[in-house]
């Protein structure tokens, strides 16, 4: 286990040398002073596109930035989640300060009041206005400034889509500030806890009681999720929390999972290709993002039709696969399963033998459509 956590860390750190962090002053005018970012760009990030990024805002930046960045750096990389800015917000000498709240009413005073208003009125419109973004947001705190990120989601429209609270050090009023607000939430909000059974006492409490309240919300706008860890300290929880936290927000973005084929696809009375769409355009209505339908994708939704001999959803496969991949075999390659297998051999063996002019795609070879077309030739004498 040591061995495997050594190997990740290594991972991470070298993913990160090719990616682009940098570090970046930004001027406020509320804090009066200068505050150290530290922001991790994208491996393929560059003006010369059109192509824009949703941002992942880390406070106490000073030490979870590269727990985070590295972590969104693996995970784009396979594609499990879009590519993202990152951007640590550094608090290491200021942090006591940035997080003051009154003990009547838990809500951010003075100096913890001004840098509630920075980040909102001055550090989200210089990141956007610098670079490309999409208006899809994430937060993550630890501990203390764990609580603090949820002051943005207790006021009317959020400035944040998802909230990341790892082993959170509540304030006193917090739990029925997120339960009035979380209620009657309007717009899709992502909520991630997590605590350890080897946490600070109080906060391993507080944090199940926050727990035992949000998971009996119904509102269909909350896309909540807990997580209890056995065994990690109060600062070694980041390590364990932010891998969950990204899975579990960007779950819809991920390709289709053995557990998405078997628990969904499979069970499905309607069409498998609809389903299909209907994944890729929550895409772009949660994360604002044109993803085009992987191929694998494409072959899991195959395999189901095969599965299920739902034959007649080939054919809307093939038309998907023609909007997506246009040049390829892909559309003649599932427009000959359909005609196969209703009955109309001639004219399958004639769609796999016109793919000869297109390109291969995902292991489906001009070869391979021409072995099919010989094999129904044989078959039945043409």
């Amino acid at each position: 286990m040591i061995k495997s956590k050594a190997m990740l860390l290594f991972l991470f750190t070298c993913l990160l040398s090719f990616s682009q962090a940098k570090y970046e002053s930004i001027s406020s005018q509320i804090l009066g002073e200068d505050r150290e970012l530290k922001i991790l760009l994208p491996r393929g990030y560059s003006q010369d596109d059109d192509k824009a990024y949703p941002v992942i805002y880390v406070f106490d930046g000073d030490y979870l930035f590269e727990t985070i960045a590295g972590n969104v750096d693996y995970y784009a990389y396979w594609e499990d989640i879009p590519e993202s800015i990152v951007v640590g917000i550094n608090q290491v000498e200021s942090r006591s300060e940035d997080l003051m709240y009154s003990e009547q009413n838990s809500l951010p005073i003075e100096t913890g009041a001004d840098f509630f208003e920075f980040v909102g009125k001055e550090l989200i419109p210089f990141i956007e206005k610098n670079y490309k973004t999409e208006q899809f947001r994430v937060v993550v705190g630890h501990g203390e400034t764990a609580n603090f990120i949820n002051y943005y989601l207790v006021r009317n429209n959020p400035v944040f889509n998802a909230y990341v609270a790892i082993s959170p050090n509540l304030s006193m009023d917090m739990k029925g500030y997120l339960e009035e607000r979380l209620n009657t939430v309007e717009k899709k909000i992502f909520y991630y806890l997590a605590v350890s059974d080897n946490d600070i006492k109080h906060i391993m409490e507080d944090a199940k009681a926050l727990d035992n309240t949000l998971k009996t919300i119904e509102n269909k706008n909350l896309l909540y999720t807990f997580s209890e860890y056995n065994g990690p300290s109060h600062y070694a929880m980041p390590a364990h929390a932010v891998p969950r936290a990204l899975e579990s927000i960007f779950f819809v973005f991920q390709p289709i999972s053995i557990e998405e084929y078997n628990k969904s696809i499979l069970k499905l009375e309607t069409s498998p290709v609809e389903y299909l769409e209907q994944k890729y355009e929550e895409i772009k209505t949660l994360f604002g993002i044109e993803k085009q339908i992987l191929i694998n994708d494409f072959k899991a939704i195959a395999a189901a039709i095969k599965k299920k001999e739902k034959w007649e959803y080939y054919k809307d496969l093939s038309k998907l696969a023609k909007a997506n991949y246009p040049d390829t075999v892909l559309p003649s390659y599932y427009l000959g399963l359909y005609q196969e297998n209703i009955g109309e051999s001639k004219r399958a063996m004639k769609t796999f033998q016109s793919a000869y002019v297109l390109e291969e795609i995902g292991g489906i070879t001009k070869d391979f459509l021409l072995e099919k077309a010989e094999a129904i030739k044989r078959d039945f004498g043409y």
